[in-house]
């Protein structure tokens, strides 16, 4: 079964050019959700290696369906009795948005994966996020308690033109950078799905999260 995988590696090359950067500072997370394990082994097939859930059970079937070098990225709002569940099988957290988590996710056998912290850039009541005004206070918390704090993640508000993402993306870029001052380790920008991922490789996303654009109409938003 084929899937997108190739032209979205080549229009995130594209965009990389555009702005002088390496493609491969930017690693393509593809989300599964809903598509059929057929197509999820597909995209592993053609090398992708990085896959993403928003649910705990699906994220737990997935890890057990892929092969183990498939990288498993949880990208959805966490609840703090499904950590033990996702923990285990986590490669990166995108979605870290408050101390309570950070404090669950400390716990269990060895050291916790790392986590990106998710910023509500826009204020918008129906989605998770810490406000922007509070990311550095969560980034100071959750490295105060162990945690690998490797970035940032947002989702910016839905928009059928790609370049309404654009200021969010760079509001996201600044915040990172001032943020790195204060802790090193905060690289990372999670940023850019199907819409708008060429637009935030141009702002510096170094992780997409990609669903339809990979897996084809499984998806009602990614």
């Amino acid at each position: 079964m084929a899937t997108g995988l190739r032209e979205v590696r080549a229009a995130v090359s594209a965009a990389a050019a555009r702005v002088g950067r390496d493609p491969g500072e930017v690693t393509i997370v593809g989300v599964s959700k809903n598509a059929s394990d057929d197509a999820v082994l597909a995209a592993y097939e053609e090398g992708l290696r990085d896959f993403g859930e928003n649910r705990a059970e699906e994220f737990a079937a997935r890890a057990t369906l892929l092969p183990a070098d498939a990288r498993m990225h949880f990208v959805g709002r966490l609840q703090r009795n499904k950590v033990s569940r996702v923990r285990p099988l986590t490669h990166l957290l995108h979605s870290l948005d408050r101390e309570e988590l950070a404090s669950r996710w400390m716990k269990g056998p060895g050291m916790p994966p790392p986590v990106l912290v998710q910023v509500n850039v826009a204020g918008e009541p129906q989605k998770g996020g810490v406000v922007p005004g509070e990311a550095e206070a969560l980034v100071a918390a959750a490295a105060g308690l162990g945690l690998e704090v490797r970035g940032l993640m947002t989702v910016p508000p839905l928009a059928e033109d790609p370049e309404a993402s654009r200021p969010w993306f760079a509001a996201l870029r600044g915040m990172r950078d001032r943020l790195r001052q204060i802790q090193p380790t905060v690289v990372d920008l999670s940023m850019g799905m199907t819409n708008d991922y060429e637009v935030a490789v141009e702002e510096g996303a170094t992780v997409l999260r990609v669903g339809r654009a990979i897996f084809g109409s499984f998806h009602d938003r990614d």
